[in-house]
């Protein structure tokens, strides 16, 4: 019996290690951006430890509104590793998000990261799409100090569905989470996506798919 146990035990203990985030093996690894050393730790080479200092573990900015003057009424202020060289390692990032009235996030996944989003001010409605078969759209509005999750690699977006200003605070699981924005992605290709490939697969008619990539 206890042989049994141990075949079933085993396998899943070594499963939930493969899959966990690597723990660091020092204090920190403050990221020496810029500095193409062989030795690279996530990526990027780490600072001597004797040399770091405070402002590597600070990022001061968020307060501030970010530009919301383009098509989609939002803007993403991130502070990952490249803002935050002490980040490296840390498996954690944050970004400010603003939104007008109306203004949207667009629809995007964070391929690398979970996303936990605080409502600052305003009002949004958000939601995530699950994947294949069903699809299924998960959204809810959030007010003023609402918290809502998006699970790592799902479709995602917000809408500010207010009249005023929206404020957002998100927190994500990794200190690169990536972003893959869907239209841009799939409409913005360099190079271009063939509009034949396109059409078939959202079944519109060519012209439309032209002119979508002409906007992007």
């Amino acid at each position: 019996m206890a042989t049994h146990v141990l075949l079933i035990v085993l396998p899943a203990l070594l499963f939930s290690v493969i899959m966990a985030d690597h723990i660091p093996l020092q204090d920190f690894c403050v990221a020496d951006v810029g500095n193409n050393r062989a030795v690279l730790v996530n990526g990027l080479s780490c600072k001597d430890s004797k040399t770091v200092q405070a402002n590597d573990f600070f990022f001061s900015g968020l307060h501030l509104p970010g530009n919301t003057s383009n098509p989609v009424g939002s803007r993403v202020t991130p502070v990952t590793v490249t803002q935050l060289p002490g980040l490296n390692t840390l498996g954690i990032s944050m970004a400010r998000i603003d939104y007008t009235p109306w203004g949207i996030n667009p629809p995007h996944t964070h391929p690398r990261a979970s996303e936990i989003l605080t409502v600052l001010e305003g009002t949004l409605e958000v939601g995530f799409i699950t994947s294949n078969p069903d699809n299924r759209l998960i959204t809810k509005v959030l007010s003023k100090g609402d918290v809502f999750v998006f699970p790592v690699g799902l479709v995602h977006f917000q809408r500010n569905v207010g009249k005023v200003n929206a404020v957002a605070i998100a927190a994500l699981s990794s200190q690169n989470p990536g972003v893959i924005t869907i239209a841009n992605a799939v409409f913005g290709s360099k190079p271009a996506v063939s509009a034949d490939i396109l059409a078939k697969a959202f079944q519109v008619d060519s012209g439309v798919i032209n002119k979508l990539q002409s906007k992007f």
